[in-house]
């Protein structure tokens, strides 16, 4: 017997982006209604002046789908032509089922569909999947989705998170193009501080409660501007890509400083616009790198082809780069 394969591969490339941003607004003087803080504390630690928080009407699913469905119409791809549905998330409530097939089943596919869980480098890691599938031909269409709901899983008196996290959804659809637009990928995982980032237990004897996610904010901003200057260079490489040939940076937006001090470490020109929707959107884990891209195009700070280096990491500690071509929106 015989089994069939594809023999060559394809090039593939992100054909749009969509995001959903929820639609309340929350200034740092309304975190400090809870939190013990002030707005120029907050401003100085982390850059952050708002986020967004989703409301009782705006779920998981349907901020997902949003999201999707806006990529989708800007690729020009039907849902009938979706072979895979991938959904980065470390938010969705329930363990079992997973968010991806309700998802898909809400853009009106049956495809194939997983949820990702890699913390905040959640959609940096779910594109290599993508990617593959499409560059093999095993797949021709594959929406890939980082949606967050952090505001669910705080502790509003927190210092160390209650003013980072936040809400949102971002998409792309990955499929075939004329030229790579999608690099390899540098990626890993550093088990070891896996205590770094974490969520307190859903179930403490006989009551339940809603985990709160809790993180050593020292520790990330020790490791990361470091440690992933490493990654950004590696993935440089793979992708035969100089530094002086970049036109944006689009980090993970964890923290204002740690992009600052991460781009120096990278030793970006000053030619290279760098993503800072932190400021506005707050920390949204696995949906900050898509709606830091959307934030770059449509403010101008980027264009469509643009090429830009993304790196992402988060509890794991797990983490991920790539180059790519900045996606067409709405």
């Amino acid at each position: 017997m015989t089994i069939m394969q594809a023999t060559e591969l394809t090039h593939a490339a992100m054909l749009g982006l969509g995001v959903y941003r929820p639609e309340r607004v929350v200034t740092n003087e309304e975190i400090c209604e809870t939190l013990d803080s002030t707005d120029e504390w907050i401003q100085s630690r982390s850059g952050i002046r708002t986020r967004r928080f989703a409301g009782a009407e705006e779920s998981l699913i349907g901020m997902a789908t949003a999201a999707a469905e806006r990529a989708l119409a800007v690729s020009g791809v039907s849902a009938d032509q979706l072979g895979c549905v991938i959904v980065a998330t470390s938010t969705h409530p329930e363990h079992t089922p997973a968010s991806a097939p309700q998802v898909a089943t809400a853009l009106g596919s049956t495809a194939a569909a997983f949820d990702v869980s890699a913390g905040c480098a959640g959609f940096c890691h779910a594109l290599n999947p993508a990617s593959a599938m499409v560059r093999s031909g095993a797949e021709s269409h594959v929406p890939v989705i980082g949606v967050e709901q952090l505001s669910r899983f705080m502790d509003p008196t927190d210092r160390g998170t209650a003013f980072i996290f936040a809400d949102g959804a971002g998409a792309v659809v990955v499929g075939p193009s004329g030229a790579t637009g999608i690099g390899p990928t540098a990626w890993g995982s550093d088990g070891s501080q896996s205590g770094v980032i974490t969520q307190t237990p859903s179930c403490l004897g006989a009551h339940t409660e809603t985990p709160v996610v809790q993180m050593e904010g020292t520790a990330v901003f020790r490791w990361a501007p470091f440690a992933m200057a490493e990654v950004a260079h590696s993935a440089l490489r793979a992708a035969g890509v100089a530094v002086d040939d970049l036109d944006a940076f689009i980090p993970h937006q964890a923290n204002l400083r740690i992009t600052q001090t991460l781009s120096r470490n990278i030793k970006l020109p000053e030619s290279v616009a760098v993503a800072t929707d932190i400021v506005d959107s707050g920390n949204t884990s696995a949906a900050s790198v898509p709606l830091a891209m959307e934030a770059m195009l449509r403010k101008g700070e980027a264009r469509v082809g643009d090429v830009a280096l993304l790196i992402a990491f988060g509890a794991g500690l797990s983490y991920a780069g790539r180059v790519v071509a900045l996606p067409p929106i709405e």
